[in-house]
């Protein structure tokens, strides 16, 4: 496996408020995202696997779309359980990952048992601080920086 895929990007507007899909962002170093409601801090993106939420999905018989997750950046081909510390690159912009998202009690509001399921194994995604900004877009290349 040399890389996975960005394939979906969301911006809070407001805590707790509508997550919108763009296309694509500019991540600003040391800060996050040009945009989003979330802005310096450890939590400054954060990400999920597309394979993970599909499988949440078939189990649950759902088709709550991967935004009620409300992360930040969606990734398919590139696992990410266990990868406190490594340094993710996504197109030319890299995270350092500094651990899991443990899901909160709005997963059980979105969909009841949603929250338990997603607890073990990192199911809940990652989040990190950006290293180095660049702009990324849907279809960038994903991987754990050398």
């Amino acid at each position: 496996m040399n890389s996975g895929t960005l394939t979906a990007i969301w911006l809070k507007r407001a805590r707790r408020g509508p997550m919108d899909a763009v296309a694509r962002a500019s991540l600003a170093t040391a800060r996050g995202i040009d945009g989003n409601a979330n802005q310096g801090g450890k939590r400054q993106v954060t990400v999920i696997e597309e394979e993970v939420w599909a499988e949440l999905m078939r189990r649950f018989a759902s088709d709550l779309p991967p935004s009620t997750r409300r992360a930040n950046l969606m990734v398919r081909g590139w696992p990410l359980a266990a990868s406190r510390g490594r340094i993710l690159q996504v197109g030319a912009a890299r995270i350092r990952i500094l651990g899991e998202t443990k899901p909160c009690e709005r997963m059980d509001e979105a969909l009841a048992g949603l929250k338990d399921a997603m607890w073990p194994d990192w199911r809940g995604g990652v989040f990190g601080e950006v290293l180095i900004g660049a702009e990324i877009c849907i279809g960038d290349p994903v991987a754990w920086a050398a």
